[in-house]
């Protein structure tokens, strides 16, 4: 087993997996049987469940609560304050936690319901609540969550607005 890079208060639960150069920054709790491939990075103040599968190159930011059995792929990135969730009727014991594929970028405190998978290269709005099933490629937003557009258009309007940023010298 690897051995991460890690801060102040992080507390891991048995037969917890990491990959090579996965950094865990303060206050961070991993439950039992958790895999971290390589090169992701937790953020302080996050809580890891039981048998998650977090893939490699991952970012996941502050405050991020990540449920029991929920699956991460590869590059994903979670903004502050999300949580994925994992029981659509609380106290039921009847796990379904969300799936997250490749590539996919979720804004800042989002909530995925139980159950919800997210398609490969799909980017989740900040704020918004997501109860049913992502298209790859397409870009959600809102309580609750609707496509409001495709990958494409979300990378151009991203594109211009770091240029309109940067032109006027606001990095």
């Amino acid at each position: 087993m690897q051995q991460p890079k890690t801060g102040k208060g992080v507390i891991f639960g048995t037969n917890v997996q990491f990959g090579k150069g996965v950094v865990i920054w303060n206050y961070v709790v991993i439950g039992d049987n958790t895999k971290i491939g390589d090169g992701s990075c937790i953020g302080s103040f996050c809580d890891i469940g039981k048998n998650v599968t977090v893939g490699k190159n991952c970012n996941i930011q502050a405050h991020v609560t990540i449920s029991n059995e929920c699956v991460l792929g590869d590059n994903v990135f979670i903004a502050p304050n999300s949580s994925l969730l994992n029981d659509k009727y609380p106290k039921s014991g009847l796990l379904t936690s969300p799936i997250v594929k490749d590539n996919v970028t979720i804004g800042g405190g989002v909530t995925i319901l139980p159950s919800v998978v997210l398609g490969e290269n799909s980017v989740i709005g900040g704020g918004s609540v997501v109860t049913t099933n992502v298209p790859s490629g397409k870009v959600l937003m809102g309580v609750p969550a609707k496509v409001t557009m495709t990958k494409e258009e979300y990378e151009s309007r991203r594109k211009a607005f770091i240029g309109a940023k940067q032109d006027k010298g606001e990095n």
